[in-house]
């Protein structure tokens, strides 16, 4: 499978919540929800790690992509990710980089090669 590169420069096939729906792994899905809950000081359950990728429109996702205003701009744009936006990069990924270097990384890869 080609990876899937979300607007934020998340690996999207690298996520445990992408993997566990694709391989319908159960156990996967309780450790992940074990481990987000721990790292992100919320109640998160095995039902929730789903997610068939941040790019796509329709199908589940992990409830935070509802809310997440970097996609959300993406798809304003229509733009494949962030790094093929005019504005790259802006407050919102400077925010986020702070927290996921490797993500500035992956996009900073794809802007150079365009």
């Amino acid at each position: 499978m080609d990876k899937i590169i979300a607007f934020c420069g998340l690996e999207c096939t690298a996520c445990p919540a992408f993997i566990a729906r694709q391989n319908n792994d159960d156990e996967l899905r309780k450790k992940t929800a074990e481990e987000w809950s721990k790292a992100f000081g919320a109640e998160i359950t095995p039902e929730q790690i789903n997610c068939v990728g941040c790019l796509a429109t329709e199908g589940v996702q992990i409830s935070y992509c509802g809310e997440c205003e970097i996609r959300k701009c993406g798809f304003e744009k229509k733009v494949e990710n962030c790094a093929y936006c005019d504005d790259y990069i802006c407050d919102k990924l400077e925010k986020w980089f702070k927290n996921v270097p490797d993500a500035k990384e992956r996009l900073d890869t794809i802007k150079k090669n365009l």
